[in-house]
């Protein structure tokens, strides 16, 4: 079984090297905020009445005791009371610290509705869509920024959809029709869309293309961003001299920019030129002494490409360590895996304490014994690690019963899962666990069993609810789809932002033979998570509809992103006329 490495973009190591900060009205992408929220924020000058000053007052006060939330309501209400844009600014500010993306969302859209053409609400809200999956709102707020030549940083958003394998298609799509009809007399707004088409294009396999959009970008783009985007490209069509070629230039041009040294020691990389590629690597790492985060993300480059000891060179200066970062110990267990040292491995993977790595490190592990024919030693790490990390232990159960059911030994994953239960029967995350996997069985019993004694410990457990009602609904159980509808509802009024909720209420109102009121709920839940089982709910609420068109579009863009796609396999067995092969 092969390696399963935390793979990182060139994207986001190009973000850790930047190292710059959003203030209120940076480009930055990313939400991160001042010392003070209240820095740069316009002050209060003028026409209150008692009231309004009474809620200005409290707003003042709750920001200098840190409570963010209730600060931001307080402008948030007073900015709607006077219509004034200064004070839904100074809403938005505070509302950044308050950690509450819906706060955030509503500040910003109150600052946008009183002065539509301010660019930082549309940021932030485009920031904001992007956290939460919702790729086309987050074009779409960009789109409106570039056209308004105010810079929708489309590149960058290009990059970042590549890297978190966004639906590519269906937002090139959108940026195709954008480039058709773009009505910006701005050329940077031009060639940042042109390059961002490029790149995508290129993603998807399509290099004339990438490259028609590249050339039509050359005449309008500052000499960087071209050059970039010309090695990205290079790169991703396994042309790394041309790359290089293009990182030489580009360092000839800007020998600052940190850009063209990762791309050059990238290239080199690929070219098997590790000397080379060490001297770009040591000048980056000499440019920002003490960045861990770049150290580890060069040494995770070369693990991608193959090359081992030159990443084991660049980590072993942060072991030893109390602050050691957690995913160089995972990536020390990977290098020793590598060379066939299993016991120095499953030290590395053990020091991996917690966070995002702490999972992974214990399946890599596992599955190391497993394959050297370990299983009573991988299941006796496994129990030792529920002891020792009591916060995960929910999740090693399941990480167990699921290497146990890949090796075919259903029965001893039946009996680890239930032996759990026993011990604690109130875990709502195991049995939650349980009914999923009863339904994968087809044991609808067990499952309903489950997710009702979920619901009696936790009754306002949405994903409970959802789960429950959307299996009443996709079962079309007789007498039983009131029941569904009910539930599912409940979860809406818990979480109407899910898109797993917004799919399953389309889907028990087309069950229930409202299909013209199910279409808004699944359109809003595709734009939101375009994945495969939502993509089929939508192409056949759309046939039933009579807009098959639109449903075979949908059905092609599912095609052309993944090559497994069994919903829509078993949507077009029964919709024959649905297959796109057949409407060329």
């Amino acid at each position: 079984m092969p390696l399963r490495l935390l793979l990182f973009s060139l994207a986001a190591i190009t973000l850790s090297v930047s190292g710059c900060q959003l203030s209120p009205n940076a480009n930055d992408e990313r939400l991160s905020l001042t010392a003070d929220p209240m820095d740069n924020a316009p002050p209060v000058t003028q026409g209150l009445d008692a009231a309004g000053l009474s809620t200005l007052l409290q707003a003042e006060f709750a920001g200098q005791r840190g409570d963010f939330k209730r600060a931001s309501q307080g402008y948030l209400e007073a900015a709607r009371r006077y219509g004034a844009e200064a004070l839904a600014e100074r809403a938005t500010f505070a509302a950044r610290f308050s950690n509450d993306e819906s706060l955030i969302e509503e500040a910003a859209q109150s600052w946008k509705t009183l002065n539509p053409r301010a660019d930082t609400p549309n940021r932030l809200l485009a920031a904001l869509s992007l956290q939460q999956g919702n790729w086309m709102e987050s074009l779409e707020r960009r789109l409106a920024l570039s056209e308004a030549d105010r810079g929708g940083e489309l590149t960058s958003f290009a990059e970042t959809a590549i890297a978190e394998q966004g639906p590519l298609n269906r937002l090139l799509s959108r940026l195709v029709e954008h480039l058709n009809q773009a009505s910006s007399n701005d050329p940077a707004q031009q060639a940042d869309a042109l390059l961002a088409a490029a790149l995508w294009e290129a993603a998807l396999g399509r290099t004339e293309r990438a490259r028609g959009y590249l050339d039509q970008a050359s005449g309008l783009s500052e000499r960087p961003s071209l050059l970039l985007v010309e090695g990205q490209l290079a790169l991703e069509t396994g042309n790394p001299g041309k790359a290089r070629q293009a990182a030489r230039q580009g360092l000839l041009d800007n020998p600052d920019d940190v850009r063209f040294l990762l791309l050059l020691a990238q290239a080199e990389i690929r070219l098997d030129n590790l000397d080379a590629a060490q001297q770009q690597t040591d000048a980056l790492l000499d440019r920002h002494t003490g960045s861990d985060a770049l150290r580890v993300a060069l040494a995770q480059l070369y693990l991608d490409e193959g090359h081992p000891d030159p990443a084991q060179r660049l980590l072993q200066p942060l072991m030893g360590r109390d602050d050691t970062p957690n995913l160089a110990y995972y990536l020390l267990g990977v290098i020793a895996q590598s060379k066939g040292d299993t016991d120095n491995a499953l030290l590395y993977y053990r020091q991996v304490d917690s966070g995002e790595e702490f999972l992974p490190a214990r399946a890599t592990a596992a599955q190391m014994l497993i394959d050297d024919d370990r299983l009573i030693d991988a299941r006796a790490f496994l129990r030792v690690e529920r002891m020792r990390h009591d916060d995960y232990f929910s999740e090693l159960v399941k990480l167990e019963v699921q290497l146990l059911d890949e090796l075919g030994r259903t029965d001893d994953a039946n009996a680890l899962l239930t032996r759990e239960l026993t011990r604690t029967p109130d875990d709502t995350d195991l049995l939650y666990f349980r009914a999923m996997r009863a339904w994968e069985m087809g044991d609808v019993e067990q499952m309903e069993e489950d997710l009702r004694h979920v619901l009696r410990i936790e009754p306002d457990n949405a994903v409970a609810l959802n789960a429950l009602g959307y299996t009443l609904a996709d079962l079309d159980l007789p007498g039983r789809l009131e029941e569904a509808r009910e539930l599912i509802e409940r979860a809406y009024a818990l979480d109407g932002d899910n898109p797993a909720v917004l799919d399953s209420l389309g889907w028990v109102y087309y069950r229930l033979g409202d299909a013209e009121k199910a279409l808004p709920w699944l359109e809003k839940a595709y734009a939101r998570m375009p994945d495969q089982e939502i993509a089929g709910h939508l192409a056949e609420v759309l046939h039933a509809l009579g807009r098959s068109d639109e449903a075979r579009q949908i059905i092609r863009d599912i095609q052309q992103r993944t090559q497994d796609h069994p919903t829509i396999d078993e949507l077009l067995q029964r919709y024959p006329e649905l297959d796109p092969a057949n409407h060329l």
